[in-house]
């Protein structure tokens, strides 16, 4: 109404589908979209009309920060927790979160951040007044969450041998195979989420344990079935699929882990009435792939979507009865300070695509909510997942909290990230060296490192990490920033070290 421009963002294009519907009922043609998967000339075009103003809401990923915004009144940064956000290559590294906030300062423009789960830092910043706090205790429409029961992959026996299943083999349970059964015989409809895509992660010689690796990268090889080939997730090397050995020659592979394919082939093998769709990068190549996926799932012409993180963010359907989380182990063990936020999010966040509508069954004790969410893992008594079952965000910050405190990550501090790349391995452990030696003097209170990464090795560049701890002080981070720069400079002066490539995050 004041003529002012408003910028909605949202980590994920996926999501701009449904969004864009919603708000294009309400402002007509004043709503324009804008993200990476648009040809140049759309882009153009759109650039021109933000310029002119003649769009006033703009909705897009983190990349529409940088239109020429006239007269910006809100940003809106829906999500604000999500990973998404953050650019990690190539440079300029931001996160966009943050840098709206900055932006809407500049403007003198209010900013909203929305999440169901809040990123750590957000919500410290709100504890302690930084931000106002606006809590939604209840969910649209009164309606309950969803009741979330594990599953226990230790206590599945397999028919044939009668023993404990391996935790690897274990796709869908026995539990999930009834409650989707259940949930199918209601026509309504199951998400299913596993973070990791193609068919099998990994393969192993039954003999001597050898496991096919990128000859580029430090990590296997993931099998793709339908294109029937071994693909790194790093550099993208794709390879043709291994039959025999190569340290012993013998020729009996194991399959560990699963991926979507896999789990798409096994859902329709176990029900083959079902119409089951897959969404992860390998399907939603085109521009309007998601659009399309998206569209199909909201006219139920697919009952069951199995996919990764793109199932979990944001999305809002009428019809889901039912949310399984096929491999929670998966999520709770990254060599990362925020693992367990991460896993929280994601679980609290796939739960909540489940019973987004009032659903119900007559029972003895009378009606009953049938939405529900079912993990499967080999810990259930994990601190983190009880966290999760009782929906307890206050918990999880709060303990998490405590920890950040502890060994000096933020909120508390700020982190400026360091990794060294070299084709040689001992160039780069070298120069890692040599440049902390020279940071220490000033700040080795601050400094962890250097270390080899948990992958020390990607795109034939091998890699040394430094992290450094620094205070929340602008002063101390500025003069560090400079520091760092200086530091780069000194070390590219040195011959053996010109060619080793320093990215700061």
């Amino acid at each position: 109404e004041q003529g002012r421009q408003v910028l909605y963002l949202l980590p994920e294009i996926a999501l701009t589908t449904q969004i864009i519907n919603r708000l294009r009922k309400y402002f007509g043609n004043r709503v324009g979209v804008y993200h990476s998967k648009f040809n140049k000339n759309e882009r153009v075009e759109i650039w021109n009309k933000v310029k002119l103003g003649e769009l006033r809401v703009i909705l897009g990923a983190r990349s529409s920060i940088f239109l020429p915004y006239q007269n910006l009144g809100l940003v809106i940064c829906d999500e604000e927790h999500d990973a998404s956000y953050k650019q990690q290559e190539p440079a300029p590294r931001y996160n966009g979160r943050d840098a709206a906030i900055y932006f809407a300062s500049l403007f003198g423009a209010k900013t909203l951040l929305g999440s169901g789960t809040p990123s750590i830092e957000s919500y410290y910043n709100a504890a302690t007044g930084k931000y106002g706090l606006v809590e939604l205790m209840q969910r649209y429409g009164d309606l309950k969450l969803p009741q979330i029961e594990f599953v226990d992959t230790r206590k599945i026996i397999q028919k044939n041998t009668g023993r404990q299943a391996p935790h690897d083999k274990i796709i869908l349970s026995p539990p999930l195979i009834e409650a989707v059964n259940e949930v199918l015989a209601r026509k309504k409809q199951v998400i299913l989420f596993q973070n990791r895509r193609g068919y099998a992660p990994y393969q192993v010689c039954g003999v001597c344990g050898w496991i096919p690796q990128c000859k580029y990268c430090d990590v296997s090889l993931t099998y793709h079935k339908l294109s029937n080939k071994l693909i790194c997730h790093y550099c993208g090397t794709t390879y043709p699929p291994v039959h025999s050995c190569a340290a012993c020659g013998s020729d009996k592979f194991v399959q560990r882990n699963f991926g979507t394919e896999k789990i798409e082939e096994q859902l329709q093998e176990t029900f083959p009435d079902a119409k089951v769709a897959r969404m992860d990068i390998d399907t939603v190549k085109g521009k309007n792939a998601h659009d399309v996926l998206i569209q199909q799932f909201e006219q139920r012409r697919i009952d069951i979507l199995v996919g990764t993180q793109m199932v979990v963010k944001g999305l809002d359907f009428d019809n889901v009865d039912l949310v399984g989380i096929l491999d929670a182990d998966g999520l709770l063990h990254f060599a990362d300070f925020r693992v367990n936020e991460r896993a929280f999010q994601l679980m609290e966040q796939v739960s909540g695509r489940a019973g987004r509508k009032p659903s119900f069954v007559e029972t003895s004790a009378g009606k009953e909510e049938t939405a529900k969410v079912l993990i499967q893992t080999s810990q259930p008594t994990h601190p983190l997942l009880q966290v999760v079952q009782r929906h307890d965000f206050k918990a999880m910050f709060e303990e998490e909290l405590k920890k950040r405190k502890e060994f000096s990550y933020p909120p508390f501090t700020r982190i400026i990230h360091l990794t060294f790349k070299h084709k040689l391995k001992e160039v780069v452990e070298r120069a890692a060296y040599h440049y902390t030696e020279a940071l220490k003097i000033k700040y080795g209170s601050y400094i962890v490192g250097p270390a080899e990464p948990v992958i020390g090795r990607i795109r034939n560049q091998y890699l040394m990490e430094l992290l450094l701890k620094l205070p929340r002080d602008g002063r101390t981070i500025t003069q560090c920033k400079k520091d760092l720069l200086e530091q780069i400079a000194i070390l590219h002066q040195n011959k053996s070290f010109r060619s080793v490539t320093i990215v700061a995050d």
